[in-house]
C-alpha cells in the first residue's frame, strides 16, 4: 500500500519547518544527523527545541555551520549529494529539489542552470534541509507527497539581489502549476527552499486525499506571527485505493534538423528536468526528410522545465503540448540482496493485489559488475527475492 505524506501549509512552507515537522511525526533526529555527515561540512550542527505556536506544540530544527560559508554553484551542490552516500531514493529526491531550485533560478537570471550561484539556497541551513527532509522521508517510508494549497501574500522582503516582491520571483517560478491562495500578509511565508521540495516532490495538490491516518508532525517557523500560527503540519498515512488517476502533459516536437547523436541527450535533459517518461518516433517531414518526433509525459508541476530542456536542446523552434490523464497503479520500492548486493525492487498494486514486481535494472547492472555476473542473472535472483518482500 503507498504510504502518503500529505503537507498542510497551515501558516506557510519553509525548509526547516517541514523538517521539524517531519521529525516531529517520527523521524529520528541520530539518523538524519548521521546522514547528512556525508556531506562533509565541517561544524555542521542540527538542532532541536519545542515550540509554541497558537497553543499548539510544536518542534523547531535549525541547522547551522560556522561562518564564512561558500556561495555554491548547482553542479558543486549535485557532487556533494551525489558524494553524500544517501539512501538511493533518499539520494533522488534532494537531487530533484535542487535541480528545480537550479532550473528556476537559472531562468529568471537568464543562465544556464549549471552556473546558478546559489544565496540563501545555498547557504549550509539549505542543503543540509533539503538532505534533511528526504532522509526523513526515506526514515517515515513516504512513497508519495501531497501538499494544500500554498499562502501568498504581497509586500516585499530583502535578498542578495535587493528587495524583491512576494513572493519572491524564484518562489512563483517554482510553484508554476500549484494552487495559491492570496493572503492578508506583509510577510515571506513560502521559501524558495520550501517551494522547491513541493514542488518536486508533491504528486497531487488542493485538499487532503483520501487516507487512513496514523502519523501527524507539526513543524514551527522562526516567528510568532499574530494573523496564523506559523506552523507546517504533516499527516501520513496510507492512500486510498481510489486515487489512481493524475493529470500529465504531452509535450512534443517535431525534428528534422537535429544531428542524430544530439538525440539522446536532448532525452536525457528532459528526464533530467523531471519527465516521466520519454521516447522517440521516426517521421517523415515536409519535403520527404527523415526526422524523429520527440515525446515527452510530464506531471502539471514539470511542464514548463520540461518544455525548457526541449527547445535548449533541440533545434526545434516550439513545443506542442496536450494536456491528458493517466490511470496509474499504487507502487512501492523495497530493497533486495544478491549475494550481498542492495537491488531496488518496484512492487506495483491494484486494489491492494500485486500486479507487477520489477527489479531496477540500473542497480542489476551495477550489481552484475560488481559480482562479475550477467546482468539477467542478478535480474533473475533479485526478482526471486522480491518475491518475499511482495506479498
Amino acid at each position: 500500500m503507498t504510504r502518503l505524506l500529505y503537507v498542510d501549509a497551515v501558516g506557510g512552507l519553509a525548509g526547516d519547518m517541514l523538517l521539524a515537522a517531519l521529525v516531529d511525526a517520527g523521524a529520528p533526529l541520530d539518523q538524519i544527523r548521521a546522514g547528512l555527515d556525508g556531506l562533509r561540512i565541517d561544524g555542521l550542527e542540527l538542532r532541536m527545541e519545542r515550540a509554541v505556536r497558537h497553543g499548539i506544540g510544536a518542534a523547531r530544527v535549525t541547522a547551522a555551520a560556522p561562518d564564512p560559508q561558500p556561495h555554491r554553484r548547482w553542479r558543486t551542490i549535485r557532487d556533494q549529494l551525489a558524494a553524500a552516500g544517501l539512501p538511493p531514493r533518499a539520494h533522488d529526491r534532494a537531487q530533484a529539489i535542487f535541480r528545480r531550485l537550479a532550473v528556476a533560478e537559472g531562468r529568471i537570471h537568464g543562465i544556464d542552470p549549471d552556473d546558478v550561484h546559489f544565496h540563501e539556497v545555498g547557504a549550509v541551513d539549505a542543503l543540509a534541509e533539503v538532505a534533511g527532509v528526504a532522509l526523513a522521508l526515506e526514515a517515515l517510508a513516504v512513497d508519495e507527497l501531497a501538499c494544500s494549497p500554498l499562502p501568498a501574500p504581497r509586500g516585499l522582503v530583502a535578498a542578495a539581489h535587493g528587495r524583491l516582491p512576494l513572493p519572491a520571483p524564484a518562489t512563483l517560478e517554482l510553484l508554476r502549476g500549484a494552487p495559491l491562495e492570496g493572503v492578508d500578509a506583509r510577510t515571506e511565508m513560502v521559501t524558495p527552499t520550501g517551494a522547491a521540495i513541493v514542488a518536486a516532490l508533491a504528486t497531487r495538490w488542493g485538499p487532503l486525499p483520501p487516507l487512513t491516518l496514523a502519523d501527524i508532525g507539526y513543524g514551527a517557523g522562526a516567528r510568532d506571527t499574530p494573523e496564523r500560527p506559523n506552523l507546517v503540519r504533516v499527516l501520513i498515512g496510507t492512500a486510498a485505493a481510489e486515487g489512481d488517476r493524475e493529470p500529465v502533459a504531452l509535450l512534443e516536437a517535431n525534428l528534422d534538423d537535429l544531428v542524430p547523436e544530439l538525440v539522446p541527450d536532448a532525452a536525457d535533459a528532459c528526464f533530467a528536468a523531471g519527465a516521466l517518461d520519454v521516447w522517440t518516433e521516426p517521421a517523415t517531414m515536409k519535403h520527404g526528410r527523415p526526422g524523429v518526433v520527440l515525446r515527452a509525459l510530464a506531471r502539471p508541476a514539470d511542464e514548463d522545465a520540461v518544455a525548457d530542456a526541449v527547445l535548449r536542446e533541440t533545434t526545434t523552434l516550439g513545443v506542442r503540448v496536450a494536456r491528458l490523464e493517466r490511470r496509474v497503479l499504487a507502487r512501492e520500492e523495497h530493497p533486495v540482496e544478491v549475494d550481498g548486493q542492495r537491488v531496488r525492487v518496484k512492487v506495483a498494486r491494484r486494489a491492494g493485489a500485486v500486479a507487477n514486481v520489477k527489479p531496477e535494472h540500473a542497480d542489476c547492472a551495477a550489481a552484475a559488475r560488481v559480482l562479475g555476473l550477467p546482468v539477467k542473472v542478478v535480474w533473475a535472483r533479485a526478482m526471486a527475492a522480491a518475491q518475499e518482500v511482495a506479498r
